[in-house]
C-alpha cells in the first residue's frame, strides 16, 4: 500500500521520477512550452508553480531554493528577471496550459503541449447596478382637476 504517499509514480522510482520532474520543469522555463504525456504535465505543475512563486518572491533564499531545484543558475536567473518585470505580477497562481493533442500512435499515450501563460489575468465584469425606476412625474391637482372637467365636456358633445 503507498500509504501517505502522493503524487503518481510515473512507472519509475522515487529517483528517477524526481530527477524526470525536474528536468521537465528545466525545460518549460528554458521553451515556454514542452510536449509530454498528460500524467507528467499534471504532475509538474505545482512544481512549476512553486518555482515562480520564488521568483515573484525575488529574496536571496528564494532564488538560492530556485538553483537547488533546477540545478542551472542562469536559467534562474532568467526566470527571476521574467517575474522581476512583471510577466506573472497580476496572476495568483495557475501559471501554465494544458492543450490536449490526442494519443501517441506508437504505445496510445495522451499526449498535451505544456505551456506558461503570458497573458495578464481577465479580470472579472463588474456586476451591473440594478436599474433604478425613472422618478413618476406626479402633476398638480389643478391640472388633473382641468383634464378631468375637459373630458367631461368631449363626452358631453359626443352625447348630444
Amino acid at each position: 500500500m503507498r500509504h501517505n504517499m502522493k503524487g503518481r509514480k510515473l512507472g519509475t522510482d522515487y529517483s528517477h521520477t524526481k530527477a524526470m520532474k525536474r528536468s521537465l520543469v528545466g525545460a518549460l522555463f528554458l521553451n515556454d512550452r514542452i510536449k509530454t504525456i498528460e500524467s507528467r504535465a499534471k504532475e509538474i505543475r505545482a512544481d512549476v508553480d512553486k518555482v515562480i512563486t520564488w521568483a515573484k518572491k525575488g529574496d536571496l533564499h528564494s532564488r538560492r531554493l530556485a538553483i537547488a531545484y533546477l540545478n542551472d543558475k542562469e536559467l534562474v536567473r532568467e526566470i527571476f528577471e521574467k517575474a522581476a518585470q512583471g510577466m506573472w505580477a497580476d496572476r495568483q497562481g495557475g501559471y501554465t496550459r494544458i492543450m490536449k493533442l490526442g494519443n501517441r500512435k506508437g504505445d496510445n499515450a495522451p499526449m498535451v503541449i505544456m505551456e506558461l501563460v503570458t497573458e495578464p489575468v481577465a479580470k472579472k465584469a463588474a456586476k451591473a447596478e440594478p436599474v433604478k425606476a425613472a422618478p413618476v412625474a406626479v402633476e398638480e391637482p389643478e391640472v388633473v382637476e382641468e383634464a378631468v372637467e375637459a373630458e367631461a365636456a368631449v363626452e358631453e358633445k359626443i352625447e348630444e
